[in-house]
Formats: C-alpha cells, sequence, structure tokens
C-alpha cells in the first residue's frame, strides 16, 4: 500500500494542468476614440458613468421609486438570483469532494432450523473512502464551479442593469408620450378654432368653401391621432407594469421638460470594461470554466488513487457465531490507471478544448459588442444634443410663419393653402423636437447600461 501511494505522490509532482490567466484582449480604440473634428466624444477620462450609483443618473423622484419597485419585485431579476443560490450549492458540492466519504450500512440476521435454537448475526460496517487529488482533477473542478459561481453573479448584475435601464427607457418614453398628447390635444384646439376662422373668412368672402373643408379635414386628422397615442401610453403602461413585477396599472409620473440628466458623460478608458460590464465579467468567467473543464479533462488520462478503510463490529466470524462481536478492519488503497477509456477520455479532453477556444472567441467578441454599444450611445447622445438645437431655431422660426401667415390671409396677402402648411409644418417640428430629447434621454440610460451600471 505504501509503495503505491508513494508512486502515486511521483507521479502528482508532474503538473499536468495549466493554471487560468486572462487572455490577451484587444481594447484599443474599443470606443472609437474622438478626433479633433468631433466626429466622436472623448473618452480619455478615467471616471466612468457605470461607476456612478443609478440613483446619482436618475435624479426623478417617482422613477426612482419605480426603480425600487422593480429591483425587489422584477421576475427575471428574482429568477435570477435563484440561479446564484443553485451555483453556490454547486460550489459547494465541490468542496466537499475533498473530504472523504462515509457509509453505515448496519444488518442483522435471523436463522432457525426445526428443533434447534435461532440463531441471531449481525453486523455493524463502517466504510470510509478518500480519492487522493493527483492530478488536480477535484481541485479543477471546484475551480469551475467557482468560476460558474461567479459567472451566474455577473450574469444577476447583467439583469439587474437591464432592469433599472429598461426602467428608465421605459418611464422616458412615457413622458415622450405625454408631452406629445399635450401638443396634438393643443393643436386640435387650435385648429379647431381655425375652422371656425376660415368660416368666418368665407362669410366675408376672402376665402371659399374649399379653404373650409381643408381646414376641417387638417382638424380631423389631428384630432384622429389622439386615440392612437392614448393606445400606445396605455400599452407602455402596461409595459412597465410588466417589468416592476405587478399588474397592469397607471404610473405616477412626472413631465417630460422636468427631468435632469448628466450631461458629462464619462466613459473612462476601455480597460476598464473588463471589470465594469457584467456581461463581459460573465463571459470571462464562463471562459475560466471552460479552461477548468479542459484540466478536469486532461487529469482524466492519469491514474487515481482512492484510500479506504472498512471496519466495523460483527458476530459471525467464518460461519461461527460469537458474543460479544468482534472488532475488524480493513485498509486498502488503489491507483487505477485508464487503459481502454483512453481514447474516450482522449475525445473529452479534445471537445473540451475546442469548448475552450469557443469561450475565449466569445469573451472577445462580448467585450467588442460591448464596445460597439458604448460608442454607438455616445454617438446617439450627440446627434441629439444637435438635433435639438437645431430643432429648436426649426420651431421658433415655424411660430413665426404660423402667426405671420394667418395675419397676411386676414388681411387678404395669403392663401389658406400657406396657413395649413405652415401649421402642418409646425406641429410636425413640435412633436420631433420632442422625439429628439427623448432620444437624448435614451442614450444616456443606453450609455450608462453600456458601460455596466446598476448599482
Amino acid at each position: 500500500m505504501m509503495a503505491v501511494i508513494g508512486g502515486a505522490l511521483l507521479l502528482s509532482s508532474c503538473n499536468i494542468y495549466r493554471p487560468y490567466s486572462r487572455p490577451e484582449m484587444k481594447t484599443a480604440g474599443l470606443y472609437r476614440d474622438t478626433v479633433s473634428n468631433g466626429d466622436t466624444l472623448r473618452t480619455s477620462d478615467t471616471l466612468s458613468m457605470g461607476n456612478l450609483p443609478w440613483q446619482e443618473v436618475f435624479t426623478d423622484a417617482k422613477l426612482q421609486k419605480l426603480i425600487e419597485q422593480g429591483l425587489n419585485n422584477n421576475l427575471d431579476l428574482l429568477v435570477a438570483v435563484q440561479r446564484v443560490e443553485e451555483y453556490k450549492t454547486q460550489f459547494k458540492d465541490s468542496q466537499l469532494a475533498f473530504l472523504p466519504s462515509l457509509s453505515f450500512a448496519p444488518n442483522g440476521e435471523l436463522a432457525k432450523v426445526e428443533k434447534i435454537s435461532p440463531v441471531y448475526s449481525y453486523t455493524i460496517p463502517l466504510a470510509v473512502s478518500w480519492e487522493v487529488d493527483l492530478f488536480g482533477k477535484l481541485l479543477n473542478a471546484k475551480r469551475g464551479a467557482k468560476a460558474a459561481l461567479y459567472q451566474s453573479e455577473a450574469s444577476r448584475q447583467a439583469v439587474r442593469s437591464q432592469v433599472i435601464a429598461g426602467i428608465a427607457n421605459t418611464y422616458y418614453t412615457l413622458l415622450m408620450l405625454d408631452q406629445k398628447l399635450a401638443i396634438s390635444e393643443q393643436t386640435t384646439r387650435n385648429w379647431e378654432l381655425n375652422v371656425q376662422m376660415m368660416k368666418s373668412l368665407k362669410d366675408l368672402g376672402n376665402v371659399n368653401e374649399a379653404a373650409v373643408v381643408q381646414s376641417e379635414a387638417n382638424y380631423y386628422a389631428v384630432k384622429a391621432s389622439l386615440p392612437e397615442l392614448r393606445r400606445s401610453i396605455r400599452e407602455t403602461e402596461n409595459a412597465l407594469s410588466l417589468l416592476l413585477g405587478v399588474p397592469a396599472q397607471q404610473i405616477d409620473r412626472s413631465l417630460l421638460y422636468d427631468q435632469t440628466l448628466p450631461t458629462k458623460l464619462g466613459v473612462g478608458v476601455p480597460v476598464q470594461m473588463l471589470s465594469n460590464r457584467p456581461d463581459v465579467k460573465a463571459a470571462e468567467m464562463g471562459f475560466a470554466a471552460a479552461v477548468a473543464n479542459t484540466n478536469v479533462a486532461r487529469a482524466s488520462m492519469y491514474p487515481s488513487l482512492t484510500i479506504g478503510v472498512n471496519g466495523g463490529w460483527t458476530n459471525s466470524l467464518g460461519g461461527a457465531i460469537v458474543n460479544p462481536a468482534q472488532l475488524v478492519a480493513q485498509a486498502t488503497a488503489s491507483l487505477v490507471q485508464p487503459i481502454f477509456a483512453k481514447g474516450a477520455n482522449r475525445a473529452r479532453l479534445n471537445k473540451a478544448k475546442a469548448q475552450q477556444e469557443a469561450a475565449r472567441l466569445s469573451f472577445q467578441k462580448t467585450l467588442l459588442t460591448a464596445g460597439n454599444e458604448v460608442s454607438d450611445a455616445l454617438y446617439q447622445y450627440k446627434s441629439a444634443c444637435d438635433m435639438e438645437i437645431s430643432r429648436a431655431d426649426q420651431v421658433k422660426a415655424l411660430e413665426k410663419a404660423v402667426t405671420y401667415t394667418t395675419q397676411l390671409l386676414r388681411l387678404g396677402s395669403a392663401t389658406y393653402l400657406e396657413v395649413i402648411t405652415a401649421e402642418q409644418s409646425l406641429l410636425s417640428a413640435q412633436l420631433s423636437e420632442v422625439s429628439d430629447q427623448y432620444d437624448r434621454m435614451q442614450a444616456v440610460v443606453y450609455l450608462y447600461q453600456a458601460l455596466g451600471g446598476g448599482r
């Protein structure tokens, strides 16, 4: 037995598995760093907005209340929490694999032959076995389970980030629809007055019946858009209720123009993406687990050593019944080298290597995808800000155009078609202005999530 153990320890001195180390990841230019002409935003700062608590990004008190509710009740997040608990149990099981296994199976027997007194025999066996981790099979199984646990925790954080961003984005969508509805309702009232004005001008002979009918058609067109906006609002409220984990209901909310969001969007250096963004961390932990699984498959090709101790009490020794019971004990050690299963083990190793390489490539792709999302959100924010400035000027100009053409129509110096065209252009610009503001707010939400926010 000592010779077996000594030989096994000699073999185990050979390091046959490779410990995990992060693969080389390309992070240079991950955000498309800025150039002097302003095509993209600067990313040289070291403070990432993704490190901020969500309360500092989304400051609306009503929105904060909704986010808190969602973090407590969102069903996807609750499922992710349970997944973490599942992997915690698996990790604990992998730790227990290093301990000896103990079995206890007492049994008894009663034998009766005619005219002979009954004979009682019993055995109280106790068996202990322990697998010596010669080549790191158990160690790497534990490391794989630990990486899987970290991966589940990162996935939970990713879901948490998605819940926060989803609630914020849906909330802002509601505010945007509210504002569009308010503009459309006000326009409906204004155009209803225009119909009355056209009728008055017709009575004075300044316009014809065609002008009256055209103004009525425009009034009914904008009035017909109101039910669609109200339907969108109701559906968005239902979608937000689902994120909150509650039945569909009306959502208490503020106004679009009361919202304040960060204007300095620090994104940090690209390498921070490796530690900040949860899906990137999850992808890395998936690769780490694959490395551990490869090491387990490699260790399966080498001998395994199991030490066993059997003992207990019995009153049956060699067919003779002895009372009281006698103590018996036996120690064994076995060293098993796979021979006929070597081909299957080799195939298992090749499969594990392929899965490891696939995990590495998935890790790289996840990082590149994260960089693209940051770049897209940055440029969306910049584009929305630029459009807001131009759109504000457009709205001011169209408001003057409506005022001037209406006055000229009353004086007979403009046609009804000019008034209607100006009014339609103003409504379109006002609705677009709301969309521009929403796009800027949406870009902040996307950027916060893309940088791994959700703390």
